[in-house]
C-alpha cells in the first residue's frame, strides 16, 4: 500500500499512516509503480496542466473503479450468444454519485465513464473568511436519494471539514452511513482521524494517506492557478 506503518496511536496524534489504526472502513488501493507515478506527477509543482490533468483523470478513473468494488452485488445468470447459461454479477439498483463542488466535479467523468447512465448531485461547501468554518450553501439530490447508495466524490482530503458538513447534508436527506461510499485521491492523518471519528460506519476509499496533500489540485486541474 501507498503508506508507511506508523506506530504510534491515533487516539495519541492523528499522524498515522497506517490504514489499520483508522478501523476498518478506510481503504487505500494498492499501490503500484503506475499509482506511484501518477501521484508523483500530480504533486510535481513543474507538471504542466495537460499533463496534470490527463494523469489525474487516470488516477481518478482507478480510485472510481475501486470505489465501484464496494457497491452491493446481486447474482444473476446470462444466455451466451452460444446458449450457454454464465452464472455473473449484477449491481444491484440504485446508486449514484455525489461530488462536492468544485474539485469534486474533476471525479464526474471518471464515474460516468465507468456507470454510463448514472445519476450525479452536487454539495457546495464553503469556508467563513473569519473563522474558517465550513458550511454548505448548495445541495441537489436525486429525489429517491434516502433509497440509493451514494459515491460521494471529494479529491483532497486536508482537513475532513468539507467532507463532514457534505455527509451531514445527505444525512438530513434520510442517507444511512452505511450506503456512503467517498471516492478521494489524497487524504492527510488529520481528515481520515476527524472523518472516521465522526462517521464510523461510512466506507473511505483513497489512493493515499499521507501528512501532504496536494491542495493545488482543483486550481490545477481546472485552471484557474
Amino acid at each position: 500500500m501507498c503508506s508507511e506503518v506508523n506506530n504510534k496511536k491515533i487516539e495519541e496524534t492523528p499522524s498515522s499512516t497506517n490504514p489499520a489504526d483508522y478501523g476498518s472502513n478506510l481503504h487505500i488501493i494498492d499501490c503500484s509503480a503506475q499509482i506511484r507515478e501518477l501521484q508523483t506527477i500530480i504533486r510535481d509543482k513543474n507538471t504542466s496542466r495537460s499533463d496534470f490533468k490527463f494523469y489525474a483523470d487516470r488516477l481518478i478513473r482507478l480510485v472510481i473503479e475501486e470505489s465501484l468494488n464496494q457497491l452491493p452485488y446481486s447474482d444473476c445468470s446470462v444466455v451466451t450468444p452460444t446458449g450457454a447459461i454464465y452464472d455473473g454479477l449484477k449491481y444491484r439498483s440504485g446508486n449514484c454519485g455525489v461530488s462536492i463542488i468544485r474539485s469534486g466535479e474533476a471525479m464526474e467523468q471518471g464515474l460516468r465513464d465507468c456507470c454510463r447512465s448514472i445519476r450525479i448531485g452536487k454539495i457546495l461547501v464553503e469556508s467563513d473568511a473569519e473563522t474558517h468554518a465550513a458550511r454548505v450553501v448548495y445541495a441537489r439530490f436525486p429525489d429517491d436519494i434516502s433509497k440509493r447508495q451514494v459515491l460521494l466524490m471529494y479529491p483532497i482530503m486536508a482537513t475532513g471539514n468539507t467532507v463532514i458538513q457534505a455527509v451531514n447534508v445527505l444525512k438530513d436527506h434520510g442517507v444511512p452511513e452505511t450506503a456512503i461510499i467517498l471516492s478521494n485521491l489524497f487524504c492527510t492523518p488529520v481528515a481520515a482521524s476527524m472523518v472516521v471519528t465522526a462517521f464510523p460506519d461510512m466506507k473511505i476509499l483513497t489512493s493515499e494517506l499521507h501528512a501532504s496533500a496536494p491542495n493545488h489540485f482543483g486550481q490545477k486541474y481546472f485552471g484557474t492557478d
